[in-house]
């Protein structure tokens, strides 16, 4: 009888630990993925208004934005992520009035950002 006890402890523990580790397909399907990048054509700046290419979205192109100027998001309206696929640099303003004394920062063509380090309220799309 001794000798039946002792084999069957040992596999007792062997099928628990086999049944509470999960297999490394499941572990990596656990870890955090990275953001889906949102749909932004060719020559667009797009801009959203939740983290990671979500809610709401703003597009602006060439054709209709005045380049080196000032171009605030309409009123009472932010946003947290950002493409730049305008073929030139865009400066993106904490600031409606792209004040300089607040945060900006420039993202050279080709630019995703799923979160900004502030709220976009105002942007510049420069020449080259």
């Amino acid at each position: 009888m001794r000798t039946i006890l002792t084999a069957v402890v040992p596999a007792l523990a062997l099928a628990a630990t086999l049944t509470t580790t999960p297999a490394p397909a499941a572990a990596a399907a656990g870890a955090a993925a990275p953001p889906r990048l949102g749909t932004c054509t060719a020559g667009q700046l797009c801009l959203w208004r939740g983290g990671a290419f979500t809610g709401a979205r703003q597009t602006h192109e060439l054709a209709d934005t005045d380049i080196e100027s000032c171009v605030p998001l309409p009123s009472g309206t932010t946003a947290a992520s950002l493409a730049n696929r305008t073929g030139r640099p865009v400066t993106a303003y904490q600031s409606r009035e792209c004040a300089e004394t607040a945060e900006f920062r420039t993202y050279p063509t080709g630019s995703w950002s799923p979160e900004t380090p502030y709220q976009i309220r105002a942007f510049k799309i420069w020449e080259r």
